[in-house]
Parts: C-alpha cells; sequence; structure tokens
C-alpha cells in the first residue's frame, strides 16, 4: 500500500521543521486535528490521512469486531500499511522531529504502528488509546517521548486499561507523561493543554 492510498490533508512546510501525522477517532475525518500542531510549532509539516474503513458511515482505521474486541488480523494488515505510509512521507520530508498524535481509533493506529516500527517516531501523543493487549517489548521505544491522556470515567477505555498501556511504555524507558481528567471519552482543556505543551517540546 502506498502513500495514495490515504486521502489526506497536508501542509507543507518549512525546511527542517517537524514533521506531525494527525490520526483522527472515529467517525471524524482528516481535518479533525490537521491544524492543531501548528498552534505552538509554526512551519511544521502535517499530514493527516482519513481512515479508509468505513463502520456504518463513521471512518476508522481497522476493523472491530465490537466495542473493544478488535479484527486482529485486519489490525496487522492495515498496521504495516500504515508504517509504510508514515516511513514514505518521512523520508521525503526528511525532518529530524517526526511525531504521531492520535485520538481513540487513531491513538490505537499510531500505537500498534509504534508497537512494531518504533524508530519512525520521536514522539507519540496518544489521546484515548484502547490497546486491549500486552504488545512485545520495544526497546527501540526507549526515550521515545509520549504523551497519554485519559479520562478516570472513560466508558471506552477503561482507566485501568490505559494505566496498563503506561506501565508498558514505562517499562520500554519511554520518556512518559501522562494527563488524567475526572470526565469521560472527551478530550478536556487539561488534556488539550497538555498535548500543546507537549508538541511544543
Amino acid at each position: 500500500m502506498t502513500d495514495t492510498s490515504y486521502h489526506c490533508a497536508e501542509t507543507e512546510g518549512a525546511e527542517g521543521a517537524p514533521l506531525v501525522f494527525t490520526f483522527h477517532g472515529t467517525g471524524g475525518n482528516e481535518q479533525q486535528f490537521h491544524d492543531l500542531p501548528s498552534r505552538v510549532l509554526p512551519g511544521a509539516h502535517v499530514i493527516s490521512p482519513r481512515g479508509n474503513v468505513s463502520e456504518h458511515g463513521a471512518l476508522r482505521y481497522f476493523q472491530r469486531r465490537a466495542e473493544g474486541l478488535y479484527d486482529m488480523a485486519d489490525l496487522a494488515t492495515r498496521t504495516e500499511a500504515m508504517a509504510g505510509f508514515i516511513a514514505h512521507h518521512k523520508a521525503r520530508v526528511g525532518a529530524e522531529r517526526v511525531i504521531g498524535l492520535g485520538y481513540s481509533n487513531g491513538a490505537n493506529i499510531l500505537a500498534s504502528v509504534a508497537f512494531k516500527h518504533a524508530g519512525l517516531f520521536s514522539d507519540l501523543a496518544l489521546l484515548h488509546p484502547l490497546i486491549p493487549w500486552t504488545p512485545d517489548p520495544q526497546p527501540r521505544l526507549a526515550g521515545t517521548r509520549v504523551l497519554v491522556t485519559a479520562g478516570e470515567r472513560d466508558p471506552i477505555c477503561p482507566a485501568p486499561m490505559t494505566r496498563e498501556l503506561t506501565g508498558w511504555f514505562e517499562s520500554q524507558g519511554a520518556s512518559l507523561e501522562v494527563t488524567w481528567h475526572a470526565g469521560g471519552h472527551e478530550i478536556a482543556e487539561a488534556e488539550l493543554a497538555s498535548l500543546l505543551r507537549f508538541l511544543a517540546g
């Protein structure tokens, strides 16, 4: 699968500027976070692929059988396709700092790529990820900046599972930051503020 396999929003940045990939949540589209990185990273290259799986009309990046129950074969195939897409644009742009930003289903495909291809990213921002399995060890995540944000009462991404994921990132040696808010699956002001600080580096 090539870079032309995703419809994207793209902003060409300045030479030497960071490259940011943004990934929307279920039912969102490529515009959901596309303009956000430029608020704190003027001149950044931003590439936002649209999910190419439709779930009753809602766009996603991979198939699932039910809430929290993923089609793991489909996820594996689409993870490799997305890794190829990211690698293509990383090589094309030549940026040293490569940031992945994803929310919900977008955070899940981003995390899945990082579990297998950690060297693609210098920074990962995962908003409300749900990873219902324990990833294999990934030593190449050591030193990678990782932000995880979550809601204590999130019915879609239960807090205990988020804590298992953050513990896994810590065990890989990632430079981890975690922001919680008291609510559910919505993006709260506190996590948006953390995200902007994280992007600013």
